[in-house]
């Protein structure tokens, strides 16, 4: 069976800085991932890379579902069932959320009243049946922003759907919430990404498998253990267990180099 999300040996980089250095990675139907990583490892350019922001030159292969997302544009990745979460929803003052999601529907080719019925539906599911008649978005909390995202994508039904630090600035009651949401949306026709810094969340939900991305690669892959490892030593452990050397810290600028970088 065709993956619905398969990245081979994808290289990006922005000007003459190469951030990505040869990402591979798969997705099944039916599977949640977690792609966790420190800080500058390379997971937020992953997701700019597969959602098709330009600032970024690429090569290598992104398929979904057998077809190629590199090189074609975002509406077009939409198009094809590529949905991503974003750690920090924008708020939307003045479009209702109902209002939204129906055009979204009518832009996919969804019949409106059937879209209607979903939007429903699935705001019942999710719980979220309070924030259709109210602005995008709008005085929401984080939590509140999150569910709503994976309401948006249970009515999409997208082939995948990469959800980016979901759980970023969550409270513990709300990272419970969140999880419980993506498990929500687990069906055979989806494989879902999750990237987060953080093991806490993925003890919410059944991780079918976990990668960890540093210095712009995959460096291990493997079941949930490896979130364990995280939360017991951190990502020293994994660099000492696979013998990675640690990045060098850079030196913060002195007040002489500031001075020297001045027009006088």
């Amino acid at each position: 069976m065709t993956a619905a999300l398969k990245i081979s040996d994808l290289h990006a980089s922005v000007g003459t800085v190469e951030i990505l250095h040869g990402v591979d990675l798969e997705v099944p139907f039916g599977e949640v991932h977690a792609l966790m990583g420190p800080n500058g490892s390379g997971k937020s350019t992953l997701c700019h890379v597969l959602t098709g922001k330009s600032d970024y030159v690429a090569t290598g292969s992104a398929r979904l579902d057998g077809t190629e997302l590199l090189g074609r544009p975002v509406d077009e990745r939409a198009a094809l069932g590529f949905m991503q979460a974003f750690q920090y929803p924008v708020e939307v003052p003045g479009v209702h959320l109902r209002e939204f999601m129906t055009e979204v529907a009518d832009v996919r080719g969804i019949d409106r009243a059937d879209a209607d019925a979903m939007i429903d539906a699935e705001a019942g599911r999710f719980g979220v049946e309070a924030f259709l008649d109210r602005s995008l978005n709008d005085d929401l909390s984080g939590g509140e922003k999150k569910r709503s995202e994976m309401f948006q994508i249970g009515v999409l039904s997208p082939k995948v759907a990469v959800l980016d630090e979901i759980d970023s600035g969550l409270d513990i009651d709300a990272v419970r919430q969140v999880a419980e949401a993506v498990e929500r949306l687990r069906s055979p026709g989806i494989g879902i990404l999750v990237i987060t810094h953080y093991s806490r969340i993925l003890s919410y939900m059944s991780v079918d498998r976990v990668h960890i991305m540093m210095g712009g690669r995959i460096v291990d892959s493997g079941g949930a253990e490896l979130a364990d490892e995280l939360e017991d030593g951190g990502y020293d452990a994994v660099r000492a267990r696979l013998g990675i050397e640690a990045p060098k810290a850079t030196a913060a600028p002195t007040v002489a180099d500031t001075l020297t970088d001045l027009p006088f």
